[in-house]
């Protein structure tokens, strides 16, 4: 008796599928293409990975002169450049996935129309390329966060930064879902494409990145929490700082609209899955 083994290969697929089994299965090219995400970025650059260090400390520089010296906006007493690192470290592995993986299906057409292999392969690759970047430019902040703390900073650690790894899950949700949903939908609309860097510039006004919450009047914070990063960003600089607010209940709120947003984008994924050859 033949021991082959048969892979039935089927387009019937539950809408809340994730078929982690068959995820593990191709693990080997999970890990090729998180490798061709972090190449392929900068490719062909000067300067290669080292932009990956570099774009933040710019990115930084330029909000500690625009916000911090020509508009004045305080930091509640953490040191400016650490305030702004801090923000822009945690904001753009977000902002990196939500991007990357909102054209997953046009950007691997020519891919998915050759060769089976699960299609969620490819945003969880670039999630965890994102992750891979954010942990290089943790380390940058780090290095200034203990200069800072040895310079006689009045910051220190708390025992929220326990919770440093559910920050990284909920944030990897939302651009998930987020970006899954906008994936399905330009397979269809294009000009989406278009919008997604433009709105994602919006999003980052529209969290405390380069703004403490006190300088936000109270009347008007609430609207600015219901914004689900709002409270990542604000729990992620409090646990190392102990400055700022930290609120479980908006946390809780963050956590739970992760989860349905990602619920959402994943049965768009798979239903938009099985015919988008048609349309991309």
């Amino acid at each position: 008796m033949s021991n082959t083994k048969i892979s039935v290969i089927s387009n019937k697929k539950g809408l809340f599928e994730l078929k982690l089994n068959e995820i593990w299965h191709y693990r080997d090219l999970l890990v090729l293409f998180i490798k061709r995400d972090i190449t392929v970025t900068y490719k062909q650059t000067i300067l290669g990975p080292i932009w990956f260090v570099i774009q933040p400390l710019l990115t930084t520089l330029m909000f500690l002169m625009v916000f911090g010296k020509i508009a004045g906006i305080p930091t509640d007493g953490v040191p400016p450049v650490l305030f702004y690192l801090g923000g822009i470290t945690i904001w753009n592995f977000f902002a990196d996935c939500l991007r990357q993986n909102s054209s997953t299906f046009s950007n691997n057409a020519y891919l998915f129309g050759k060769v089976y292999f699960p299609r969620l392969i490819t945003p969880l690759s670039i999630v965890a390329s994102s992750f891979v970047k954010f942990l290089i430019q943790l380390v940058i902040f780090l290095a200034l966060y203990f200069y800072m703390i040895y310079s006689g900073a009045a910051i220190h650690p708390n025992i929220t930064l326990l919770l440093f790894p559910f920050y990284i899950i909920i944030l990897s949700l939302l651009s998930l879902g987020f970006s899954l949903s906008i994936s399905s939908l330009t397979t269809k609309y294009r000009d989406l494409t278009f919008l997604v860097s433009f709105g994602v510039q919006l999003w980052m006004y529209a969290t405390p990145i380069i703004y403490p919450m006190s300088q936000i009047p109270v009347k008007y914070q609430k609207f600015i929490m219901l914004n689900p990063v709002s409270s990542v960003v604000e729990s992620f600089k409090y646990s190392f700082t102990s400055i700022g607010i930290f609120n479980l209940n908006k946390l809780v709120y963050s956590s739970i609209f992760a989860i349905i947003i990602f619920l959402v984008g994943l049965i768009i994924f798979n239903r938009t899955e099985k015919s988008f050859m048609d349309t991309v």
